[in-house]
């Protein structure tokens, strides 16, 4: 028998699974169960999750398919990210970043190549472990107000080695090694992948911080009529080629300044004062690759903080972009999209913290990918709903909740004060209530933590809800 509950949470994820096509349908069905039930069990083990062992039997076999693989399970998130885009207006930040997810097994060789990590019992206590990697470079699109509307692009691999890779630079030098032959590709793959996914490459702002400095990626970007916003790491040719970049700025006068609100390692919080320096700069290839690839007018933005602090490291930032800068307002606007690259980070924190992706027992690489794909979407709605709280707090319950779980919280959660305005945030701040959240008047809105935690024990209470209601109506 098939409860109203298991009808009402499905919804979400329909809408992100309605696109996945597996050459088996029954590999679809076992998808969407298995969405179900991780969702429901957010951070749990596979056997929690599925609760016997027939299912988790099948969630097995589902993993080590050698039909299934990551992107048979994320291509419906794709066409669902794409139609999210495609519903808002103006510029979409393409946030790239690249993690690692180690896991320790008795076979590393089939997980991962080894590396050993040093682990602290106590100082001067340590001992090694040999742990195996899985890397993973995504792609998440978000809102410049920093909703994010789903992923949009995602690359698995392993590394041949994860250590010494930076004394290769002393035997080669990387500049002159055509980019298909580099770990840097991956890049310039998801920079098209998501573009071509939009349609709408003028919209797209790919951001990417000191390793996506690639001088490739910004041709890319211009032959594909698509923009880039790069924190740069690179000191390049400009002009006629007898300067730097860094030449041409030292002679550019402040512009303007920008105050900004940060923390030192004691969560100690002061005013920042930035000096802003911005100019538009004929940019050109390493030399190794003059022939392969044309100048550039790109801008470079310059961001210095105007007193060293005593005791946190001085801000610095220097930005490279495809975009015009015309004044100081439009330079603090990409500083502002630039601060966005840090949702990313977020999402691969709910991704380890949240789901647990690192503490999976799977004992191949290829169910660990199929694994933490689905985790991907699983985190994706997580992050969702703790941002569309502080993006859209005035829109409707329905948006996120179904009307059982809006009557739940209504009769779980106690309102603080007297309010006719019953709006999502208004639902969502109570979710994050059962995971934990104070609700002080001078409390920042609630984290990914808390709403995890609320949204697991909210799904819980409606599922024993509707249990005791279909057994009292038998």
């Amino acid at each position: 028998m098939k409860s109203d509950f298991a009808e009402d949470s499905k919804a979400w994820f329909d809408d992100e699974l309605a696109a996945c096509v597996f050459r088996d349908v029954r590999l679809g069905r076992r998808l969407r169960l298995l969405m179900e039930r991780l969702w429901n069990g957010v951070g749990e083990t596979i056997p929690l999750a599925c609760q016997d062992w027939a299912n988790t039997k099948a969630a097995y076999r589902f993993f080590s398919n050698e039909r299934v693989s990551e992107k048979e399970i994320l291509a419906g998130h794709f066409q669902s990210t794409a139609k999210r885009f495609a519903a808002c207006e103006g510029p979409v930040l393409v946030l790239q970043d690249t993690t690692l997810f180690s896991f320790q097994r008795d076979d590393p060789g089939a997980v991962g190549i080894p590396y050993k990590t040093v682990v602290r019992k106590g100082i001067p206590r340590k001992r090694t472990l040999t742990k195996c990697g899985i890397l993973m470079h995504s792609s998440l699109a978000v809102t410049t107000e920093g909703l994010p509307l789903g992923l949009a692009a995602i690359k698995f691999w392993s590394r041949s080695q994860f250590k010494g890779c930076n004394a290769l630079k002393r035997t080669i030098n990387p500049t002159r090694v055509p980019i298909e032959q580099k770990e840097s590709i991956r890049w310039l793959e998801n920079l098209r992948h998501s573009t071509q996914l939009f349609r709408d490459p003028g919209r797209c702002v790919h951001v990417g911080d000191r390793e996506s400095d690639i001088y490739e990626l910004f041709c890319t970007a211009q032959e594909l009529q698509t923009h880039f916003l790069v924190r740069t790491c690179v000191d390049r040719l400009a002009g006629d080629g007898q300067h730097t970049i860094a030449d041409e700025m030292g002679e550019v006068q402040v512009a303007g300044l920008h105050r900004v609100v940060v923390a030192d390692d004691g969560g100690n919080q002061s005013e920042a004062v930035l000096e802003l320096r911005y100019r538009r700069i004929d940019v050109l290839p390493p030399i190794g690759k003059q022939k392969q690839y044309p100048a550039l007018n790109l801008t470079v933005i310059h961001a210095m903080e105007r007193d060293a602090p005593e005791k946190r490291q001085t801000i610095e930032w220097k930005l490279i972009t495809d975009l015009p800068v015309t004044s100081s307002q439009d330079a603090i606007e990409k500083l502002d999209w630039y601060a966005q690259r840090w949702k990313i980070e977020t999402f691969h924190k709910i991704l380890k913290s949240g789901c647990r992706a690192e503490n999976s027992k799977l004992r191949t690489a290829e169910r660990l990918t199929n694994l933490i794909a689905v985790f991907c979407i699983v985190s994706w709605r997580v992050f969702w709903i703790t941002m569309i709280n502080r993006c859209e707090p005035n829109a409707s319950p329905a948006l996120a909740l179904n009307e059982t779980e809006v009557a739940l919280l209504d009769h779980l959660v106690a309102d603080k004060k007297a309010s006719t305005e019953k709006t999502l945030s208004h639902y969502l701040i109570k979710i994050a209530r059962l995971g934990g959240y104070l609700a002080r008047s001078r409390d920042p809105p609630p984290g990914n933590m808390v709403m995890w935690r609320g949204i697991t024990r909210l799904i819980d209470i409606e599922l024993g809800f509707t249990i005791g209601k279909n057994f009292v109506g038998n």
